[in-house]
Protein backbone atom coordinates (compact mmCIF):
# COMPACT_ATOMS: atom_id res chain seq x y z
CA UNK A 1 0.00 0.00 0.00
CA UNK A 2 1.31 3.55 -1.13
CA UNK A 3 -0.08 6.82 -0.08
CA UNK A 4 -0.25 10.19 -2.20
CA UNK A 5 0.11 13.36 -1.08
CA UNK A 6 -3.59 13.82 0.13
CA UNK A 7 -3.36 10.93 1.96
CA UNK A 8 -5.71 8.24 0.09
CA UNK A 9 -4.18 4.69 0.27
CA UNK A 10 -4.06 2.97 -3.26
CA UNK A 11 -2.56 -0.23 -3.96
CA UNK A 12 0.11 -0.17 -6.63
CA UNK A 13 1.75 -3.00 -7.70
CA UNK A 14 5.61 -3.19 -8.55
CA UNK A 15 4.44 -3.04 -12.48
CA UNK A 16 1.95 -0.10 -11.97
CA UNK A 17 4.46 1.77 -10.34
CA UNK A 18 6.86 1.75 -13.39
CA UNK A 19 4.48 2.33 -15.31
CA UNK A 20 3.48 5.74 -13.66
CA UNK A 21 7.19 6.72 -13.44
CA UNK A 22 7.05 6.16 -17.20
CA UNK A 23 3.79 8.34 -17.61
CA UNK A 24 5.00 11.01 -15.28
CA UNK A 25 8.06 11.39 -17.34
CA UNK A 26 6.21 11.84 -20.34
CA UNK A 27 4.03 15.11 -18.75
CA UNK A 28 0.91 13.19 -16.56
CA UNK A 29 0.65 13.75 -13.02
CA UNK A 30 0.46 11.36 -10.89
CA UNK A 31 -3.09 10.93 -10.84
CA UNK A 32 -3.61 11.31 -14.50
CA UNK A 33 -1.24 8.15 -14.78
CA UNK A 34 -3.10 6.30 -12.16
CA UNK A 35 -6.47 6.97 -13.43
CA UNK A 36 -5.32 6.03 -17.10
CA UNK A 37 -4.22 2.64 -15.50
CA UNK A 38 -7.36 2.05 -14.02
CA UNK A 39 -9.09 2.57 -16.85
CA UNK A 40 -6.71 0.74 -19.81
CA UNK A 41 -5.15 -1.92 -17.02
CA UNK A 42 -1.33 -3.21 -17.28
CA UNK A 43 0.00 -3.33 -20.72
CA UNK A 44 3.33 -5.36 -20.41
CA UNK A 45 6.17 -3.64 -19.38
CA UNK A 46 9.15 -4.92 -21.78
CA UNK A 47 12.03 -4.88 -19.94
CA UNK A 48 10.42 -3.53 -16.69
CA UNK A 49 11.60 -7.36 -15.18
CA UNK A 50 12.18 -6.54 -11.30
CA UNK A 51 14.75 -8.35 -8.88
CA UNK A 52 14.09 -11.25 -7.03
CA UNK A 53 11.24 -12.44 -9.81
CA UNK A 54 12.63 -16.13 -11.35
CA UNK A 55 13.72 -14.87 -14.88
CA UNK A 56 16.07 -11.89 -13.25
CA UNK A 57 15.89 -8.65 -14.52
CA UNK A 58 16.00 -8.43 -17.54
CA UNK A 59 13.54 -9.36 -19.86
CA UNK A 60 14.78 -11.27 -22.83
CA UNK A 61 15.72 -15.06 -22.69
CA UNK A 62 18.89 -15.64 -21.37
CA UNK A 63 21.14 -18.82 -21.47
CA UNK A 64 20.53 -20.66 -18.22
CA UNK A 65 23.55 -19.57 -15.63
CA UNK A 66 26.41 -21.24 -14.01
CA UNK A 67 27.19 -20.95 -10.69
CA UNK A 68 30.62 -21.16 -9.18
CA UNK A 69 33.84 -19.96 -10.59
CA UNK A 70 36.26 -16.89 -10.02
CA UNK A 71 37.46 -14.16 -12.67
CA UNK A 72 39.48 -11.35 -12.49
CA UNK A 73 38.47 -8.18 -14.08
CA UNK A 74 41.02 -5.10 -14.91
CA UNK A 75 40.04 -1.78 -15.58
CA UNK A 76 42.11 1.08 -16.92
CA UNK A 77 42.49 3.58 -14.06
CA UNK A 78 43.53 2.84 -10.43
CA UNK A 79 45.11 5.03 -7.95
CA UNK A 80 46.71 5.24 -4.24
CA UNK A 81 43.47 7.73 -3.39
CA UNK A 82 40.68 4.70 -4.38
CA UNK A 83 38.33 4.00 -1.71
CA UNK A 84 34.99 2.02 -0.89
CA UNK A 85 33.33 5.11 0.12
CA UNK A 86 30.95 5.19 -2.72
CA UNK A 87 30.22 9.18 -2.49
CA UNK A 88 34.14 9.28 -3.43
CA UNK A 89 33.49 6.84 -6.55
CA UNK A 90 35.03 8.94 -10.01
CA UNK A 91 36.08 6.16 -11.60
CA UNK A 92 34.57 2.94 -13.61
CA UNK A 93 36.80 0.51 -11.59
CA UNK A 94 35.27 2.58 -8.47
CA UNK A 95 31.16 2.38 -9.65
CA UNK A 96 32.16 -1.41 -10.21
CA UNK A 97 33.09 -1.82 -6.59
CA UNK A 98 30.05 0.37 -5.53
CA UNK A 99 27.67 -2.11 -7.39
CA UNK A 100 29.19 -5.16 -6.31
CA UNK A 101 29.47 -4.19 -2.23
CA UNK A 102 26.03 -2.19 -2.12
CA UNK A 103 22.64 -1.59 -3.10
CA UNK A 104 20.70 1.18 -4.52
CA UNK A 105 16.92 2.17 -3.25
CA UNK A 106 16.54 1.65 -7.23
CA UNK A 107 18.86 -0.03 -9.90
CA UNK A 108 18.57 0.50 -13.90
CA UNK A 109 17.70 -2.05 -16.53
CA UNK A 110 18.46 -2.03 -19.77
CA UNK A 111 15.87 0.85 -21.31
CA UNK A 112 17.74 2.75 -18.05
CA UNK A 113 14.61 2.83 -16.27
CA UNK A 114 14.59 2.75 -12.61
CA UNK A 115 12.80 -0.41 -10.88
CA UNK A 116 12.79 -1.58 -7.42
CA UNK A 117 16.13 -2.83 -5.61
CA UNK A 118 16.27 -2.19 -1.80
CA UNK A 119 13.13 -0.09 -2.16
CA UNK A 120 10.20 -2.88 -3.22
CA UNK A 121 7.78 0.34 -4.81
CA UNK A 122 8.05 3.91 -5.11
CA UNK A 123 5.63 6.79 -5.51
CA UNK A 124 5.41 10.39 -5.72
CA UNK A 125 2.84 13.08 -5.05
CA UNK A 126 1.38 14.41 -8.31
CA UNK A 127 4.06 17.21 -9.04
CA UNK A 128 6.87 15.05 -7.86
CA UNK A 129 8.25 17.09 -4.72
CA UNK A 130 7.49 14.67 -2.47
CA UNK A 131 8.39 10.43 -2.76
CA UNK A 132 7.44 7.45 -0.41
CA UNK A 133 9.74 4.32 -0.89
CA UNK A 134 9.32 1.08 0.65
CA UNK A 135 11.60 -0.99 2.00
CA UNK A 136 11.93 -4.81 0.67
CA UNK A 137 11.69 -6.71 4.08
CA UNK A 138 14.51 -9.01 5.58
CA UNK A 139 17.33 -7.90 4.10
CA UNK A 140 20.80 -7.48 5.97
CA UNK A 141 24.32 -6.18 5.49
CA UNK A 142 27.41 -7.91 5.32
CA UNK A 143 27.99 -7.75 9.02
CA UNK A 144 24.36 -9.45 9.46
CA UNK A 145 22.55 -6.08 10.70
CA UNK A 146 19.05 -5.44 9.11
CA UNK A 147 18.38 -2.77 6.57
CA UNK A 148 15.98 0.00 8.24
CA UNK A 149 15.04 3.89 7.00
CA UNK A 150 17.70 5.30 8.89
CA UNK A 151 20.11 3.14 7.17
CA UNK A 152 18.81 5.09 4.07
CA UNK A 153 18.54 8.58 5.51
CA UNK A 154 22.03 8.35 6.75
CA UNK A 155 23.02 6.99 3.29
CA UNK A 156 21.46 9.90 1.34
CA UNK A 157 22.05 13.02 3.95
CA UNK A 158 25.28 12.26 4.20
CA UNK A 159 26.52 13.51 0.84
CA UNK A 160 25.36 17.04 2.19
CA UNK A 161 28.00 16.89 4.41
CA UNK A 162 30.28 19.50 2.28
CA UNK A 163 33.35 17.55 4.70
CA UNK A 164 32.15 14.41 3.46
CA UNK A 165 33.48 15.05 -0.47
CA UNK A 166 30.94 13.51 -2.06
CA UNK A 167 30.89 13.71 -5.72
CA UNK A 168 27.08 14.16 -6.25
CA UNK A 169 26.55 17.16 -3.63
CA UNK A 170 24.98 19.38 -6.08
CA UNK A 171 22.43 16.37 -6.82
CA UNK A 172 21.16 15.51 -3.52
CA UNK A 173 21.11 19.58 -3.16
CA UNK A 174 17.59 19.33 -3.96
CA UNK A 175 16.68 16.57 -1.21
CA UNK A 176 15.14 19.10 1.59
CA UNK A 177 14.64 16.18 4.40
CA UNK A 178 13.97 12.15 4.26
CA UNK A 179 11.62 10.95 7.27
CA UNK A 180 10.83 7.32 8.00
CA UNK A 181 7.01 7.27 8.00
CA UNK A 182 7.48 3.38 9.94
CA UNK A 183 9.68 0.37 9.97
CA UNK A 184 9.73 0.17 6.00
CA UNK A 185 8.60 3.72 4.83
CA UNK A 186 10.86 6.44 3.91
CA UNK A 187 9.48 9.95 2.50
CA UNK A 188 11.82 12.11 0.47
CA UNK A 189 10.51 15.65 0.25
CA UNK A 190 12.51 18.20 -2.25
CA UNK A 191 12.66 21.76 -2.42
CA UNK A 192 11.75 21.76 -6.12
CA UNK A 193 9.87 18.43 -7.92
CA UNK A 194 11.68 16.22 -9.38
CA UNK A 195 10.14 13.34 -11.32
CA UNK A 196 13.77 11.63 -12.13
CA UNK A 197 14.30 10.82 -8.43
CA UNK A 198 13.89 6.87 -8.50
CA UNK A 199 16.79 7.69 -11.56
CA UNK A 200 19.00 9.60 -9.18
CA UNK A 201 18.82 7.25 -6.67
CA UNK A 202 20.26 4.26 -9.03
CA UNK A 203 23.54 5.86 -9.31
CA UNK A 204 26.46 4.23 -8.12
CA UNK A 205 27.32 6.92 -5.49
CA UNK A 206 24.26 6.97 -3.64
CA UNK A 207 24.11 2.96 -2.76
CA UNK A 208 23.08 2.44 0.86
CA UNK A 209 25.67 2.18 3.66
CA UNK A 210 24.86 1.27 7.20
CA UNK A 211 23.96 3.95 9.17
CA UNK A 212 26.53 6.22 11.21
CA UNK A 213 29.54 4.65 8.92
CA UNK A 214 32.57 6.77 8.57
CA UNK A 215 35.33 3.71 8.37
CA UNK A 216 34.60 2.05 4.63
CA UNK A 217 37.68 -0.20 4.36
CA UNK A 218 35.43 -3.12 4.65
CA UNK A 219 32.79 -2.45 2.17
CA UNK A 220 30.20 -3.39 4.18
CA UNK A 221 26.99 -3.00 2.22
CA UNK A 222 23.96 -5.31 1.11
CA UNK A 223 25.79 -6.18 -2.30
CA UNK A 224 25.98 -9.34 -3.99
CA UNK A 225 29.28 -9.56 -2.33
CA UNK A 226 31.53 -9.04 0.27
CA UNK A 227 34.34 -7.66 0.48
CA UNK A 228 37.33 -9.86 1.65
CA UNK A 229 40.72 -7.51 0.62
CA UNK A 230 40.97 -4.26 -0.47
CA UNK A 231 44.45 -2.62 -0.75
CA UNK A 232 43.93 0.94 -2.83
CA UNK A 233 45.47 1.52 -6.25
CA UNK A 234 46.59 -2.40 -6.21
CA UNK A 235 43.21 -4.68 -6.42
CA UNK A 236 39.88 -6.09 -4.43
CA UNK A 237 38.74 -9.20 -3.93
CA UNK A 238 34.98 -9.76 -3.56
CA UNK A 239 33.69 -13.12 -2.76
CA UNK A 240 29.78 -14.35 -2.93
CA UNK A 241 27.13 -13.19 -0.13
CA UNK A 242 25.49 -16.16 0.44
CA UNK A 243 22.30 -13.85 2.41
CA UNK A 244 21.88 -11.75 -0.87
CA UNK A 245 17.96 -11.06 -0.62
CA UNK A 246 18.08 -11.64 -4.24
CA UNK A 247 17.18 -15.14 -5.09
CA UNK A 248 19.65 -17.28 -7.03
CA UNK A 249 22.14 -14.76 -7.30
CA UNK A 250 24.88 -13.86 -7.77
CA UNK A 251 26.96 -16.39 -9.83
CA UNK A 252 30.28 -16.31 -9.56
CA UNK A 253 32.10 -17.10 -6.64
CA UNK A 254 34.79 -14.65 -6.58
CA UNK A 255 35.71 -11.33 -8.93
CA UNK A 256 38.95 -9.74 -7.93
CA UNK A 257 39.48 -6.24 -9.68
CA UNK A 258 42.70 -4.70 -10.53
CA UNK A 259 43.71 -1.64 -12.82
CA UNK A 260 45.86 -1.49 -15.08
CA UNK A 261 46.39 1.42 -17.28
CA UNK A 262 48.04 0.77 -20.25
CA UNK A 263 45.68 -0.69 -22.97
CA UNK A 264 48.53 -3.02 -24.16
CA UNK A 265 49.69 -4.45 -21.11
CA UNK A 266 45.69 -5.07 -20.39
CA UNK A 267 45.39 -6.34 -23.83
CA UNK A 268 48.22 -8.88 -23.54
CA UNK A 269 46.41 -10.12 -19.70
CA UNK A 270 43.34 -10.93 -21.25
CA UNK A 271 45.09 -12.95 -24.43
CA UNK A 272 47.43 -14.83 -21.99
CA UNK A 273 44.51 -15.53 -19.56
CA UNK A 274 45.72 -13.86 -16.93
CA UNK A 275 42.72 -11.44 -16.78
CA UNK A 276 38.98 -12.52 -18.34
CA UNK A 277 37.44 -8.87 -18.45
CA UNK A 278 38.69 -5.85 -19.66
CA UNK A 279 37.59 -2.35 -20.42
CA UNK A 280 38.77 0.91 -22.65
CA UNK A 281 39.57 -0.40 -25.90
CA UNK A 282 40.73 0.99 -29.19
CA UNK A 283 39.69 0.21 -32.27
CA UNK A 284 42.75 -1.14 -32.97
CA UNK A 285 43.08 -3.09 -29.36
CA UNK A 286 39.39 -4.41 -30.60
CA UNK A 287 40.02 -5.24 -34.06
CA UNK A 288 43.33 -7.53 -33.05
CA UNK A 289 40.70 -9.33 -30.30
CA UNK A 290 38.21 -10.32 -32.92
CA UNK A 291 41.00 -11.90 -34.72
CA UNK A 292 41.40 -15.04 -31.73
CA UNK A 293 38.62 -17.44 -31.20
CA UNK A 294 38.80 -17.74 -27.46
CA UNK A 295 37.94 -13.84 -26.86
CA UNK A 296 34.96 -11.36 -27.51
CA UNK A 297 34.76 -7.68 -28.10
CA UNK A 298 31.30 -5.62 -26.90
CA UNK A 299 30.79 -2.52 -28.04
CA UNK A 300 28.15 -0.61 -26.85
CA UNK A 301 27.08 3.17 -27.21
CA UNK A 302 26.30 5.10 -23.99
CA UNK A 303 26.99 8.55 -24.92
CA UNK A 304 30.71 8.22 -23.23
CA UNK A 305 33.05 11.11 -24.85
CA UNK A 306 36.64 12.27 -24.38
CA UNK A 307 36.36 16.16 -24.22
CA UNK A 308 39.00 18.88 -24.26
CA UNK A 309 38.71 21.18 -21.00
CA UNK A 310 39.59 24.75 -21.45
CA UNK A 311 39.64 26.12 -18.72
CA UNK A 312 37.52 29.91 -18.74
CA UNK A 313 38.80 30.90 -15.20
CA UNK A 314 42.26 30.91 -16.41
CA UNK A 315 44.48 31.68 -19.39
CA UNK A 316 43.89 31.09 -22.80
CA UNK A 317 40.43 30.08 -22.25
CA UNK A 318 39.34 33.41 -20.31
CA UNK A 319 39.45 34.50 -23.92
CA UNK A 320 35.97 33.18 -25.64
CA UNK A 321 37.30 33.71 -28.80
CA UNK A 322 40.15 30.98 -28.21
CA UNK A 323 37.61 28.72 -27.11
CA UNK A 324 35.41 28.69 -29.98
CA UNK A 325 38.89 28.52 -32.01
CA UNK A 326 39.64 25.79 -30.64
CA UNK A 327 36.42 24.18 -31.15
CA UNK A 328 36.91 24.80 -34.78
CA UNK A 329 40.16 23.24 -35.11
CA UNK A 330 38.31 19.63 -34.73
CA UNK A 331 38.37 17.40 -37.55
CA UNK A 332 35.87 15.44 -36.04
CA UNK A 333 35.17 12.98 -38.92
CA UNK A 334 38.80 12.18 -39.14
CA UNK A 335 38.63 11.72 -35.47
CA UNK A 336 36.20 9.46 -35.96
CA UNK A 337 37.79 7.72 -38.92
CA UNK A 338 41.22 7.37 -37.52
CA UNK A 339 41.51 7.73 -33.63
CA UNK A 340 38.41 5.58 -33.33
CA UNK A 341 38.11 3.49 -36.06
CA UNK A 342 34.76 3.90 -36.45
CA UNK A 343 34.05 3.31 -32.91
CA UNK A 344 31.54 6.34 -31.92
CA UNK A 345 29.92 9.28 -33.81
CA UNK A 346 29.88 12.58 -34.40
CA UNK A 347 29.37 15.18 -31.30
CA UNK A 348 28.85 18.85 -31.48
CA UNK A 349 30.45 20.19 -28.04
CA UNK A 350 27.74 19.44 -25.79
CA UNK A 351 27.38 16.36 -23.92
CA UNK A 352 23.56 14.70 -24.48
CA UNK A 353 23.99 12.26 -27.05
CA UNK A 354 21.33 11.25 -29.89
CA UNK A 355 20.17 8.63 -28.68
CA UNK A 356 18.69 10.90 -25.95
CA UNK A 357 14.97 11.96 -25.58
CA UNK A 358 16.49 15.36 -24.73
CA UNK A 359 18.97 15.68 -27.63
CA UNK A 360 18.66 18.78 -29.96
CA UNK A 361 18.89 17.82 -33.95
CA UNK A 362 18.50 21.78 -34.37
CA UNK A 363 22.14 22.64 -32.99
CA UNK A 364 23.94 23.68 -36.67
CA UNK A 365 27.01 21.12 -36.44
CA UNK A 366 30.33 22.54 -35.69
CA UNK A 367 32.40 21.85 -39.06
CA UNK A 368 36.17 22.03 -39.42
CA UNK A 369 37.07 25.65 -40.09
CA UNK A 370 41.34 26.42 -39.27
CA UNK A 371 40.92 29.66 -41.61
CA UNK A 372 37.91 30.64 -38.87
CA UNK A 373 39.95 29.28 -36.30
CA UNK A 374 42.86 31.19 -37.18
CA UNK A 375 40.65 34.21 -37.38
CA UNK A 376 39.75 33.47 -33.97
CA UNK A 377 42.76 33.28 -32.63
CA UNK A 378 44.13 36.52 -34.06
CA UNK A 379 41.45 38.27 -31.86
CA UNK A 380 41.89 36.38 -28.83
CA UNK A 381 45.50 37.76 -29.46
CA UNK A 382 47.26 34.20 -29.18
CA UNK A 383 48.26 33.97 -32.89
CA UNK A 384 51.42 32.20 -33.54
CA UNK A 385 51.29 31.28 -29.54
CA UNK A 386 52.54 28.29 -27.98
CA UNK A 387 50.26 26.03 -25.97
CA UNK A 388 50.55 23.31 -23.32
CA UNK A 389 47.99 20.96 -23.73
CA UNK A 390 47.58 17.45 -21.49
CA UNK A 391 46.99 14.34 -22.66
CA UNK A 392 47.08 10.92 -21.09
CA UNK A 393 45.85 7.10 -21.36
CA UNK A 394 43.03 7.85 -18.76
CA UNK A 395 41.16 9.74 -21.15
CA UNK A 396 40.64 7.54 -23.65
CA UNK A 397 41.88 8.73 -27.34
CA UNK A 398 43.00 12.17 -26.03
CA UNK A 399 46.36 11.37 -26.96
CA UNK A 400 45.33 10.16 -30.25
CA UNK A 401 42.94 13.58 -30.37
CA UNK A 402 45.30 15.58 -29.09
CA UNK A 403 48.03 15.14 -32.04
CA UNK A 404 44.67 15.46 -34.91
CA UNK A 405 44.26 18.88 -32.51
CA UNK A 406 48.11 19.97 -33.30
CA UNK A 407 48.46 18.91 -36.78
CA UNK A 408 44.81 21.34 -37.03
CA UNK A 409 46.16 23.74 -35.21
CA UNK A 410 49.46 24.16 -37.52
CA UNK A 411 47.17 25.33 -40.16
CA UNK A 412 45.74 28.46 -38.12
CA UNK A 413 49.37 29.57 -36.90
CA UNK A 414 48.62 27.64 -33.30
CA UNK A 415 51.60 25.65 -31.86
CA UNK A 416 50.31 23.08 -29.33
CA UNK A 417 52.27 21.71 -26.91
CA UNK A 418 51.64 17.66 -25.86
CA UNK A 419 52.03 16.99 -22.20
CA UNK A 420 51.39 13.64 -21.67
CA UNK A 421 51.21 12.29 -18.38
CA UNK A 422 50.89 8.99 -17.20
CA UNK A 423 47.55 7.13 -16.57
CA UNK A 424 47.99 6.04 -12.98
CA UNK A 425 46.66 9.07 -10.41
CA UNK A 426 45.41 11.34 -13.63
CA UNK A 427 41.87 11.63 -12.17
CA UNK A 428 43.22 13.38 -8.71
CA UNK A 429 46.49 15.19 -9.89
CA UNK A 430 45.70 16.25 -13.36
CA UNK A 431 42.17 16.28 -14.61
CA UNK A 432 40.76 19.75 -14.05
CA UNK A 433 44.14 21.19 -12.88
CA UNK A 434 45.16 22.91 -16.44
CA UNK A 435 44.30 25.27 -18.12
CA UNK A 436 44.07 23.00 -21.39
CA UNK A 437 43.84 19.05 -20.78
CA UNK A 438 41.39 16.15 -21.27
CA UNK A 439 38.51 14.45 -19.63
CA UNK A 440 36.57 11.45 -20.46
CA UNK A 441 32.90 11.22 -19.15
CA UNK A 442 30.99 8.38 -18.89
CA UNK A 443 27.09 8.37 -19.98
CA UNK A 444 24.83 9.11 -16.81
CA UNK A 445 21.08 7.52 -17.27
CA UNK A 446 19.41 11.06 -17.35
CA UNK A 447 19.96 14.25 -19.44
CA UNK A 448 19.60 16.33 -15.95
CA UNK A 449 21.88 14.14 -14.27
CA UNK A 450 24.67 14.53 -16.65
CA UNK A 451 23.95 17.96 -16.62
CA UNK A 452 23.75 18.51 -12.74
CA UNK A 453 26.77 16.68 -12.11
CA UNK A 454 29.51 18.43 -15.18
CA UNK A 455 28.14 21.85 -16.32
CA UNK A 456 25.92 23.23 -12.99
CA UNK A 457 27.70 26.11 -11.90
CA UNK A 458 28.16 24.77 -8.28
CA UNK A 459 28.84 20.91 -9.34
CA UNK A 460 32.07 19.53 -8.33
CA UNK A 461 32.91 18.12 -11.58
CA UNK A 462 32.35 21.56 -13.54
CA UNK A 463 35.58 20.88 -15.70
CA UNK A 464 35.63 24.12 -17.30
CA UNK A 465 34.41 26.47 -14.67
CA UNK A 466 32.10 28.15 -16.86
CA UNK A 467 29.26 29.26 -14.89
CA UNK A 468 25.96 30.52 -16.05
CA UNK A 469 22.68 31.45 -13.22
CA UNK A 470 20.23 31.14 -16.43
CA UNK A 471 21.46 27.58 -17.37
CA UNK A 472 21.30 27.11 -13.17
CA UNK A 473 17.88 28.15 -13.66
CA UNK A 474 16.76 26.01 -16.45
CA UNK A 475 18.34 23.27 -15.37
CA UNK A 476 16.05 23.34 -11.91
CA UNK A 477 12.79 24.06 -14.14
CA UNK A 478 13.33 20.74 -15.96
CA UNK A 479 12.77 18.51 -13.77
CA UNK A 480 9.65 19.75 -13.00
CA UNK A 481 8.16 20.82 -16.20
CA UNK A 482 5.44 19.08 -16.59
CA UNK A 483 4.62 19.53 -20.86
CA UNK A 484 7.15 17.73 -22.66
CA UNK A 485 7.27 19.67 -25.39
CA UNK A 486 8.41 22.69 -23.03
CA UNK A 487 10.76 20.45 -20.87
CA UNK A 488 13.07 19.54 -24.13
CA UNK A 489 12.76 23.59 -25.06
CA UNK A 490 14.32 23.87 -21.90
CA UNK A 491 16.81 21.34 -22.84
CA UNK A 492 17.70 22.35 -26.00
CA UNK A 493 18.83 25.82 -24.49
CA UNK A 494 21.20 24.41 -22.27
CA UNK A 495 22.96 22.36 -25.44
CA UNK A 496 23.04 25.89 -27.40
CA UNK A 497 24.53 27.31 -24.25
CA UNK A 498 27.10 24.38 -23.21
CA UNK A 499 27.75 24.29 -27.12
CA UNK A 500 28.15 28.15 -27.46
CA UNK A 501 29.41 29.37 -24.48
CA UNK A 502 31.31 26.66 -22.35
CA UNK A 503 34.64 26.00 -22.32
CA UNK A 504 34.35 22.22 -23.40
CA UNK A 505 34.88 20.89 -26.82
CA UNK A 506 33.83 17.41 -27.48
CA UNK A 507 34.46 16.23 -30.81
CA UNK A 508 32.95 12.41 -30.92
CA UNK A 509 30.81 10.23 -28.69
CA UNK A 510 32.86 6.99 -28.03
CA UNK A 511 31.60 3.19 -28.18
CA UNK A 512 32.10 1.84 -24.62
CA UNK A 513 34.56 -1.35 -26.12
CA UNK A 514 35.62 -4.24 -23.46
CA UNK A 515 37.16 -7.53 -24.39
CA UNK A 516 36.26 -10.58 -22.52
CA UNK A 517 36.81 -14.26 -22.19
CA UNK A 518 34.38 -16.17 -24.47
CA UNK A 519 33.81 -18.86 -21.24
CA UNK A 520 31.51 -15.28 -19.56
CA UNK A 521 28.71 -15.95 -19.56
CA UNK A 522 25.44 -12.66 -19.49
CA UNK A 523 27.30 -10.56 -21.44
CA UNK A 524 24.41 -9.98 -24.05
CA UNK A 525 22.84 -8.12 -21.72
CA UNK A 526 23.27 -4.18 -21.99
CA UNK A 527 22.97 -1.65 -19.77
CA UNK A 528 24.12 1.67 -21.31
CA UNK A 529 25.83 3.50 -18.80
CA UNK A 530 29.54 2.81 -19.33
CA UNK A 531 31.67 -0.44 -19.54
CA UNK A 532 31.57 -3.80 -17.63
CA UNK A 533 27.92 -3.64 -18.34
CA UNK A 534 27.26 -0.25 -16.63
CA UNK A 535 29.68 -1.30 -14.14
CA UNK A 536 26.72 -3.58 -12.91
CA UNK A 537 28.10 -6.98 -14.41
CA UNK A 538 29.16 -8.40 -11.19
CA UNK A 539 25.59 -10.05 -9.81
CA UNK A 540 25.01 -10.83 -13.54
CA UNK A 541 27.83 -12.75 -15.40
CA UNK A 542 28.53 -16.13 -14.97
CA UNK A 543 31.35 -18.47 -15.94
CA UNK A 544 30.97 -21.10 -18.37
CA UNK A 545 34.54 -23.68 -17.44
Amino acid sequence: MTHNKHGDDEFVSPEQSLQVYRAMQAGLSRRQALKMLGTVGIVAAGSGMWPGLSRGWAAQAQPEPKRGGRIRMAAHSSSSSESLDPAKGSTAIDYVRAYTFYNGLTRFNEQLEPQPALAETFESSDNGDRWVFTLRPEVTFHDGKSLTPQDVIYSIMRHKDPGVGSKVLSMVEQIGSIKALDDRRIEFNLTSPNIELPSILAISHLVIVPDGTTDFSKGIGTGPFKCQEFSPGVRSVAVRNENYWREGYPHLDAIEMVGISDESARVNALLSGDVQMINNLTGRNADRIKQGDGHRVKATNSGNYTDLIMRVDQQPGSRPEFVEAMKYLFDREQIKRVALRGYGEIANDQPIAPSSPYYFDGLPQREYDPERAASLLKKAGVAGARVPVVVSPAANYSEEMGQLLQQSAAQAGLNINLNRVPGDGYWSNHWMKHPLGFGNINARPTANILLSQFFASKAPWNESGWKNEQFDQLLVASRSEPDVAKRKQMYADMQTMIHDESGIGIPVFLSDVEGYDARIGGMDQTIPLGSFMGYMCAENIWWNA
